[in-house]
């Protein structure tokens, strides 16, 4: 069954009293593209967490955003000191030799760069966080695909629907062009007798044969219809067997377009043309919906 492009999963967990919470959210994209967002003190898990994300999902942008709550102040931020002091001599130096009398705003100085510097777990703790989020990531990615799937699913009935109607269209087609020549062939006979019949002259049936010949050999949409039905027995077994399958949809819906254009273009005959005015309807329909499809 077929999985859909959009999902939401969440998860949390504690490591050393400090509350990690994961949010990951999917929606459509021609290929696949992540946005990472972490907090400085688990910048070094972006690698493991892209790697995480690609085994899992195959298409869709990705957006990952990991959340630090309660954590305590030692764990967040440290302050060197020797380069807060190191600033601190420099400005009173340069106060002092200018004969400027201004406070120094502390706030100010530990907004220089290097100043105030995240607090980088030490080997072990590292190695906490990093099973910890590695597996509430994992969570967060199996509910994101437990949606995929349901909306997938109904993806997949709405599909189905379409795949139905067309297969309807395309047996009234083929009913109908088995007629056409037989029509036509009358109407041209019609037609020429009503022209010939002031000269008193009679239609060769010979010209008339060779003159119906070109148009069935212009007009016949046997092989199109043929590979239109074809078509669709392919769209219809990679929505039952494939889980990610929008590449080849896409690709599927763009060539029952085709056949039905040929279809179109060949066929003269109104009722033939309006059965494939709904068919192009119902995949143009098909190609927006499979935009969805992972």
């Amino acid at each position: 069954m077929i999985n859909s492009m959009t999902g939401y999963g969440e998860s949390r967990g504690e490591v050393g009293g400090a509350t990690y919470t994961v949010e990951i959210r999917a929606v459509n994209n021609r290929y696949f593209k992540t946005s990472i967002r972490l907090p400085e003190t688990a910048a070094f898990l972006e690698g493991d967490i892209d790697k995480l994300l690609r085994k899992n999902l195959l298409r869709g942008t990705i957006t990952y955003v990991l959340r630090l709550k309660d954590v305590p102040a030692n764990l967040l931020f440290d302050i060197d000191e020797a380069a807060l002091r190191v600033v601190m001599e420099k400005l009173d130096k340069v106060v002092s030799s200018a004969g400027i009398r201004c406070p120094i705003d502390i706030g100010g100085v530990l907004n220089l760069p290097g100043v105030v510097q995240p607090v980088l777990p030490d080997e072990e703790t590292a190695e906490e966080v990093k099973r910890m989020v590695l597996s509430i990531t994992q969570e967060a990615i199996d509910q994101l695909k437990e949606m995929r799937a349901a909306e997938g699913a109904a993806l997949s009935a709405d599909l189905e629907s379409h795949c139905d109607a067309i297969k309807q269209n395309l047996e009234r087609i083929r009913a109908r062009a088995g007629t056409v020549l037989e029509d036509y062939q009358r109407k041209l006979k019609k037609r020429v007798d009503e022209l010939l019949a002031d000269a008193k002259l009679k239609l060769d049936e010979e010209t008339l044969a060779r003159e119906v010949a070109v148009f069935a050999e212009r007009s016949d949409i046997s092989e199109e219809i043929a590979r239109l039905g074809s078509h669709l027995e392919q769209f219809a077994g990679s929505c039952r067997t494939d889980r990610q399958a929008g590449r080849r949809l896409d690709f599927i819906s763009q060539e029952m377009l085709r056949e039905a254009n040929t279809i179109a273009s060949k066929a003269s005959d109104s009722e033939i043309a309006r059965c494939v005015v709904d068919v192009k309807c119902r995949i143009d329909r098909i190609k927006e919906q499979v935009q969805n499809v992972e």
